[in-house]
């Protein structure tokens, strides 16, 4: 028994029933059940089997340990076992809930006759709709043991359960059983749609729905399990892949370091110009446009003829160095907004003024 197993994992209410018992044996007849419990959710029934064994030995009297018993040996194909436990945990707990496992396991023995006295019985009146739905199973299933292929089928069109659109916990079990009664009937088409549907219900794999229906159309059915657990190894070998790369990426880069780290010295290391050295140069130039554009008069001295010229001259140094940029730019001046726009100086150097009378005209 694993060692983490305890019985506080086991339902109050069947803790509540081992009471009866001294705490220690109490306390072990719980842990048997619990550790059944794990082994059928691992699709183990021979070793939740070998489990009940135990609580049943020890705790006989007990009605929730004799239905464990038999429901587990049940699962596990032993029918007779199975049968002789359920018919004990009845008398015990005074339940019919185990009505049609009792019926079914008449029909693993060979015997659809007495599955068919269960199903007749007074104390199948008193089960519930999913009781009755499991009974009406079984009682189809006993009919198609006996050959009565039609009976079978008509036992389940009787149920209006059986054209309930919604996904009910009876659906894929209901559905199944219907298209297996069809498919001994001889009504393939019709089995084919019905195992359809069955699979569209059974989401968690409960019937043999696919299998049934990929005989049936010779469709190829993927098992979605097994793509996952593929891909989750793809996925941890790319992991380890992934983790070897870079370590020898850092052992790598570790070797440099220590090989070619470069010295220290005092000459300034070269910054790269920001691209707003650009945008100054382009407006440059509008604040030399202004300056153009204002009345000579302005000036505190009147120019010569000489300072004219080496002010034309001085208005051309920007538009030749800012021309190239211009055109490099041109592309991308697309969107962005007039005022990054550089000036036209050409008119103004193209009717440079003439000194009159020691003056100069605007």
């Amino acid at each position: 028994m694993p060692a983490d197993i305890t019985a506080d994992e086991l339902d109050q209410e069947v803790r509540d029933e081992l009471r009866a018992l001294p705490v220690d044996l109490a306390d072990l007849v719980a842990r048997h059940l619990v550790a059944a419990e794990r082994a059928l959710g691992e699709d183990d029934p021979d070793q939740a089997y070998e489990h009940t064994k135990v609580g049943r030995r020890f705790a006989a009297r007990i009605g929730v340990v004799r239905e464990a018993a038999g429901i587990v040996a049940y699962r596990a194909g032993h029918f007779a076992e199975a049968l002789s436990d359920l018919r004990a945990a009845r008398r015990l707990t005074g339940s019919d809930a185990y009505l049609p496992v009792m019926a079914d396991c008449e029909r693993g023995l060979g015997r659809p006759e007495r599955a068919l006295d269960l199903v007749r019985s007074p104390e199948a009146e008193r089960l519930d709709r999913a009781g009755r739905i499991e009974l009406a199973i079984v009682e189809s299933g006993a009919r198609r043991d006996l050959g009565q292929h039609d009976a079978a089928v008509i036992t389940l069109q009787r149920l209006p359960e059986l054209r309930d659109p919604q996904s009910r916990p009876w659906s894929a079990r209901l559905a199944f059983a219907y298209a297996d009664a069809l498919a001994e009937a001889g009504h393939g088409e019709a089995a084919t749609d019905w195992f359809a549907r069955a699979m569209s219900f059974d989401e968690d794999g409960e019937t043999d729905a696919a299998e049934r229906y990929a005989e049936l159309t010779g469709a190829v059915i993927e098992d979605l399990e097994e793509d996952d657990e593929d891909l989750d190894a793809d996925a941890e070998t790319d992991v380890e892949a992934e983790e070897v790369s870079d370590s020898a990426a850092f052992a790598e880069a570790g070797d440099l370091l220590d090989g070619d780290e470069p010295e220290a010295t005092d000459e300034p290391v070269a910054v790269e110009e920001p691209v707003t050295d650009e945008v100054e140069a382009v407006e440059e130039p509008v604040a030399d446009e202004v300056e153009v554009d204002e009345p000579v008069d302005a000036v505190e001295e009147e120019p010569a003829a000489d300072d004219v010229t080496d002010l034309a001259e001085a208005i051309t140094e920007p538009v030749t160095e800012a021309e190239p940029e211009a055109n490099n730019e041109a592309p991308a001046a697309a969107g962005i907004t007039p005022a990054f726009i550089e000036p036209n100086f050409g008119d103004v150097l193209d009717e440079a003024p003439e000194p009159k009378d020691g003056k100069t005209e605007s």
